[in-house]
């Protein structure tokens, strides 16, 4: 059927249309060989381009033709016009008639075959062109991860200490505050995506379900980013203080946002599960390496605190720049702690 349609077409709009998506696809099919080191599409990529060049090889011909007419023709026209007429009797009626026909040597206005060609190669050599174009500017079908997202169901019920707290915020809440677009950028890894996004509205341990501690968590192929905030009296100075009795190393004292803030180093947890027969844990043993963050909930140093923590299964850790990056975004999502 295309086949069929092409042939209706002038030789002057189907031959130059042929070119043009023969051109276009020869290239395109030839780049992808060369960038995927594919034998198989260059092959298919040269048949394309040695078509095309058939094709113009074809039109070169025509336009030849068209430029010098044949001299056969030429000498037979002259041999005609300088045969002898035989003399006729005027006849009024018979010339009357020859007169209103028209002449037979007039020239028959000719199709402008420049003007086609042309025409039909910058249509179709834009075509292919927006072709070319489409898939960097348009979304792709490809089957590429997308980002985590926070849970977006029903609210669970907060507990007791989210009720007698004034202004606290919710595990969904710091979820949203800290699964950023360009979180994976802030921990200087850009070309990652967040592969889980949870969120807990706990309470403090020890404290008798009294105190709220909200938490949420991002993971990524590299890092695993964590965020709480712990609404009870201890200032940060007295939480430096308890730090020297833990384990902590490379504590720093810092300022965030006019508020203080002490960055410090600890090592996680690691717990073993059995899933054998017996189904026993393995004892608790020391996980890899995580860099804290902790900042005050407000600026007067009032109690309360919020620690954003980063590790990694390979105990790599990033700047401390991303923590303080990382912070300057989430805490402004996080409100101050009104007077009491």
């Amino acid at each position: 059927m295309l086949g069929f349609l092409l042939r209706l077409l002038p030789f002057w709009v189907r031959e130059p249309l042929l070119i043009a998506v023969g051109s276009v696809l020869g290239v395109r099919i030839m780049y992808l060989a060369v960038r995927d080191h594919d034998r198989v599409a260059a092959g298919l990529g040269v048949v394309f381009l040695v078509f095309t060049a058939i094709r113009v090889h074809a039109v070169i011909r025509a336009l030849r033709a068209r430029r010098n007419p044949s001299p056969t023709a030429s000498a037979d026209g002259a041999a005609v016009d300088a045969a002898p007429q035989p003399q006729a009797q005027p006849q009024p009626q018979a010339q009357a008639v020859t007169g209103s026909r028209p002449r037979p040597d007039t020239p028959e206005k000719e199709h402008n075959a420049w003007g086609q060609a042309v025409a039909a190669v910058a249509v179709f050599g834009a075509l292919g062109a927006a072709l070319w174009v489409a898939p960097r500017f348009m979304p792709s079908d490809d089957n590429a991860p997308q980002p985590a997202s926070c849970s977006g169901g029903t609210h669970e019920e907060l507990p007791k200490a989210y009720k007698d707290t004034p202004r606290p915020v919710t595990g969904e809440e710091l979820c949203k505050a800290l699964n950023r677009p360009d979180l994976a950028e802030l921990l200087g890894t850009p070309e990652e995506t967040a592969t889980t996004a949870s969120s807990t509205n706990n309470t403090a341990p020890l404290t008798d379900g009294k105190v709220a501690q909200p938490e949420a968590e991002v993971t990524f192929d590299t890092y695993t980013v964590n965020v709480s905030a712990t609404y009870n009296e201890l200032s940060t100075g007295q939480y430096v203080k308890l730090m020297k009795f833990g384990d902590e190393k490379d504590v720093k004292m810092l300022t965030v946002l006019g508020r203080p803030a002490v960055l410090s180093s600890d090592h996680t947890m690691k717990l073993e599960i059995n899933l054998g027969s017996g189904g026993s844990g393995g004892p608790v043993g020391e996980g890899p390496l995580a860099r804290t963050l902790s900042v005050a909930l407000d600026r007067k140093d009032r109690g309360g605190y919020c620690d954003i923590t980063v590790w990694s299964t390979s105990g790599a850790l990033p700047n401390d720049s991303a923590l303080l990056n990382i912070a300057e975004k989430v805490l402004p999502r996080i409100p101050e702690r009104p007077v009491r």
